[in-house]
């Protein structure tokens, strides 16, 4: 299984989290470990996670899965985008 890094890329508005730009998660199925003690929103989380069960593990190249960069949590109004990537 591949690891995950998703990172804070924006901000829109005032995420009630406290996420900040910057700040990194590490998605090692089935554990998250926070960067430097960085909040995640459960809100966030539970948008993200049926994605994020199924881009750890393998896949082919040209699997859509591979294909997605950015999350985003479900607050339209306070939006936080999240990129994503595997990393050995």
């Amino acid at each position: 299984m591949a690891q995950l890094e998703l990172e804070v890329q924006s901000v829109k508005g005032y995420c009630s989290a406290g996420c900040q730009v910057g700040q990194k998660f590490i998605f090692n199925d089935p554990v998250i470990t926070p960067q430097d003690n960085a909040p995640l929103c459960l809100y966030a989380l539970s948008a993200m996670f049926p994605y994020l069960t199924a881009a750890c593990r393998e896949t082919p190249a040209d699997d859509w899965i591979n294909q997605v960069k950015v999350l985003q949590c479900p607050d339209n109004e306070n939006t936080v985008v999240f990129s994503i990537k595997r990393v050995p």
